[in-house]
């Protein structure tokens, strides 16, 4: 490989994990403001949405009801903010995982509050073009840091194929 592909190599993947840092980044934003398409959107077709101890939320559809939910609803009347921490991306060709932290934060009596503190973990496939450089979530897996194993299972590195 010449100096130009090694190059254009790194180059591509410093543009991926940025497209992948602003898919991530752009979810909370659109959970505030409640466009459901929009979230939808980011999960390929048949994308899954994994909140630990509840039912997984497959396809667009789905997904979808979570932000239009009365859940959702009611955190978005009361005034709340999806913050999402920056991530760890390990990419594998058209394949990436994504490892990271989120917080919902709440209006309450007292101000703002943490609600929900959480680990993440996305799975995710370069598709065929559209935002974020064709990136689209596969699966997201979420657990409370709670002190449970789920949590800790999700910000896991993953084991690298040279490593054996």
């Amino acid at each position: 490989m010449n100096s130009l592909e090694a190059f254009n190599q790194r180059l591509r993947v410093l543009e991926d994990r940025e497209a992948i840092r602003d898919l991530i980044a752009s979810y909370g934003p659109l959970a505030d403001i409640g466009d459901a398409p929009a979230i939808a959107a980011l999960w390929t077709d048949d994308g899954v949405y994994e909140i630990v101890g509840f039912a997984p939320a497959r396809g667009h559809a789905a997904i979808a009801a979570l932000i239009e939910g009365p859940i959702h609803q009611a955190l978005m009347a009361d005034g709340c903010a999806h913050v999402l921490g920056p991530v760890a991306v390990t990419l594998e060709g058209d394949h990436a995982l994504a490892r990271g932290h989120s917080v919902v934060f709440c209006n309450g009596a007292n101000g703002f509050e943490a609600r929900r503190v959480s680990a993440n973990r996305w799975a995710l496939a370069r598709t065929a073009g559209g935002a974020y450089g064709g990136w689209r979530v596969v699966h997201r897996a979420n657990a409370l840091l709670n002190g449970e194993a789920a949590a800790r299972i999700l910000l896991t590195p993953p084991i690298e194929r040279h490593q054996l």
